[in-house]
């Protein structure tokens, strides 16, 4: 009995006790790699993979304790699939509420005092953007990837928008590739260090706006 309510003791401090962890510090080498890794994983439909590379995500960009990333892993992958089968905006507003309770677990683990709500609509936003692309001009998606960011951030828009047009040209050699008839290894890795300059970018962003170096040249070079 002992050992049992300590264990119960302690997860609940690791997926609910309010943190103050620095969301400016995070590889942007990592968590390109995961993000890279991740995207496979929704196109390929694997969801075991997906749910596992969150998980890691969440650790090492937002600084989770381990069972707090697997909570919100779980509310994160919720969120894409469910925005995966949707077909129009209100389909896609079916994942607002498990999307939300994932930006307010990032909210209640960071230092950042940011808007859980303009956070969650700005994320599905720029889902929205990408999946709807040719309804949108050439730039919308670079620019609603920046947005999202900034608001997480709280830093202005300007600052992520090197971020925001590398992360959509990511994501739209992969959707090139894809439509070609497959994304071949060589063209994952390109992928991937598109997307680990994008979050070289944005970790510039947010060091600036805080105030400190970032260490901006840690981690293998893209």
């Amino acid at each position: 009995m002992v050992v049992t309510a300590l264990l119960l003791s302690y997860a609940a401090v690791d997926i609910f006790l309010p943190l103050r962890r620095d969301l400016t510090q995070f590889d942007p080498v990592a968590v390109g790699e995961l993000e890279a890794k991740m995207w496979r994983s929704y196109y390929e439909r694997r969801h075991v993979s997906l749910f596992l590379e969150l998980a890691q995500t969440l650790r090492t960009q937002y600084r989770f304790p381990l069972l707090r990333s697997y909570v919100g892993a779980y509310y994160g992958a919720s969120a894409a699939f469910v925005f995966k089968e949707g077909r129009e905006r209100s389909d896609y507003e079916k994942a607002l509420p498990t999307l939300r309770t994932y930006f307010g677990m990032i909210r209640n683990t960071g230092s950042i005092d940011f808007d859980v709500g303009r956070a969650t609509t700005l994320e599905l936003e720029w889902w929205i953007v990408h999946r709807e692309r040719e309804r949108y001009p050439s730039d919308a998606l670079g620019h609603a990837c920046a947005e999202a960011a900034a608001a997480l951030y709280r830093v202005p828009a300007a600052s992520t928008l090197e971020h925001g047009r590398l992360r959509a040209q990511a994501m739209l050699l992969r959707d090139a590739r894809a439509e070609a008839g497959g994304v071949t290894e060589p063209e994952w890795a390109n992928i991937g260090l598109l997307l680990q300059q994008s979050y070289r970018a944005l970790r510039g962003a947010v060091a600036s706006a805080s105030g400190t170096s970032g260490n901006l040249d840690s981690g293998k070079e893209p």
